[in-house]
């Protein structure tokens, strides 16, 4: 490719001339809105250290499984691309030739949205005029090294550049948040908030279970020997996030469901988990009982409850065994909500001081399932495409499907769901382009005024995740 590589101002816009023309004036009405980032995972430390990024591999590929899942199905492997060894292979530690099998393997991308978002970063964000070959790789790594050295490309000044106003990071619950108290004294306490994420702690027959709970214990300053003091030492490190700014936790276990136990069989199960005798159908019950637990302290400490099941992590057992958790090709199964959903819904569904939203991978509950609860409950809001749906003809499916039974006001607005930094703008640019064509269909066919459509794209890009987030 000989000539400059640009994007075009109408990407992702309706191919439809009329349509598109509404899009292109909706769009720009939120183009430049601030970026409310309350779903993520980039590493509070970036942020605290403020230190310069090490290289072009290190932030754009290692960290973005989006990537590397694809470049391994094309027969790549994750120690090639920096993620780590196994007992048969080494980590590559070049991060020059970690982007030299990125480039080569730019076409894999064709017609996913990791081909937008990178596109983004790299037009956009580093100035990158040629497309991304085997032949361009080490001048784009150049390139793009020598923007990382400068002093305006240090994390908290990109949150400037990227037009961020808050972002949250996603913190074990045994953190001690001294990162974020750092943040705090330097002024950045209102922008970086931690996300409370008790996951590990909730599925007692993990293998650091134990050592987890230890974790736990110490930093609440509880001797967790029981159900209630597991139940206490919980409640102290939410007490702690919500003191640092916190407005949400996180949970992303495989199964939706919220069933009660009641406390001694409850307690029961935790001795069996402390002595290390537990059954699987006993932890699968106990994680379920603690989704509920979850909701109650989230009615009691006004923290959103996210929920984002039907992944099975760590598909592939080599990966995962290699690597640790998340990195084996977590693969959706099919997820039941309306079931699962009840016991917490009837219980807290219309409590003043309860918040839940609600992400799903399968695309057929929308219509089925989340929709028709979320236009009902005033506790519950559904959440973004997420993860395998955040792509631009899944997010308008999600409106077609959404929209009708939930409405507008029952969405919490765009989640990003990344580590990989760069990424969010171009995610949540992604996002208001689709929603711009979505709504100017609906100005075309007469259903909507563009007034109207201008006021829900503010809606949904900047109100909703404000309102959807509010403090505790």
């Amino acid at each position: 490719m000989s000539e400059r590589w640009t994007l075009h101002p109408d990407r992702a816009l309706p191919a439809d001339p009329g349509s598109r023309v509404l899009a292109r004036e909706i769009y720009a009405a939120v183009q430049e809105l601030p970026i409310v980032s309350m779903h993520g995972h980039v590493p509070v430390e970036w942020f605290a250290d403020d230190a310069p990024f090490g290289d072009p591999a290190q932030l754009v590929v290692v960290p973005d499984h989006y990537l590397t899942r694809m470049l391994v199905s094309q027969g790549e492997t994750l120690p090639r691309l920096g993620v780590g060894s196994t007992d048969d292979e080494t980590v590559e530690t070049d991060p020059r030739e970690i982007w030299r099998r990125f480039c080569a393997g730019w076409k894999h991308f064709r017609g996913t949205p990791t081909r937008y978002w990178l596109e983004h970063v790299l037009v956009e964000i580093f100035g990158v005029t040629q497309r991304p070959s085997a032949e361009t790789a080490d001048a784009l790594y150049d390139q793009v090294a020598a923007r990382l050295a400068e002093q305006e490309f240090r994390p908290r000044a990109l949150l400037d550049a990227f037009n961020i106003e808050v972002i949250a990071t996603t913190d074990p619950a045994w953190a001690t948040l001294d990162a974020h108290a750092k943040l705090a004294a330097d002024g950045y306490g209102d922008r970086v908030l931690p996300t409370f994420r008790p996951d590990p702690l909730l599925h007692v027959d993990r293998a650091t279970w134990r050592d987890d709970v230890e974790r736990l214990g110490e930093a609440a300053g509880v001797d967790v020997t029981s159900y209630d003091r597991y139940l206490e030492a919980l409640r102290a490190q939410r007490e702690r996030f919500v003191a640092a700014g916190a407005r949400a936790t996180d949970h992303g276990h495989l199964y939706a469901d919220t069933t009660p136990l009641d406390d001694a069989e409850a307690a029961r199960i935790l001795d069996k988990a402390l002595a290390g005798t537990v059954t699987a159908a006993e932890a699968q019950a106990f994680s379920g009982h603690m989704l509920f637990q979850m909701a109650a302290m989230s009615a009691e400490d006004g923290l959103v409850m996210q929920l984002h099941p039907g992944v099975l992590r760590d598909h592939a057992s080599a990966p995962f065994a290699a690597f640790g958790p998340d990195k084996g090709y977590d693969i959706p199964v099919v997820t039941e909500f309306t079931h699962s959903l009840r016991p917490v819904l009837d219980a807290f569904g219309h409590h003043p001081g309860f918040r839940m939203i609600a992400f799903t991978v399968d695309e057929d509950v929308y219509s089925r399932e989340l929709a028709p609860l979320a236009g009902v409950y005033p506790s519950l809001r559904l959440g973004a495409p997420w993860w395998f749906l955040d792509a631009p003809d899944a997010m308008r499916r999600f409106r077609e499907a959404a929209t009708e039974t939930a409405g507008f006001s029952n969405m919490s607005g765009f989640v990003d769901d990344t580590r990989a930094f760069c990424s969010i703008p171009a995610r949540h640019d992604l996002a208001r382009r689709v929603d711009a064509g979505y709504l100017a269909r609906l100005v075309a066919e007469h259903r909507l005024d563009l007034d109207e459509a201008v006021d829900v794209a503010t809606d949904l890009t900047y109100r909703l995740p404000q309102a959807a987030y509010s403090r505790p």
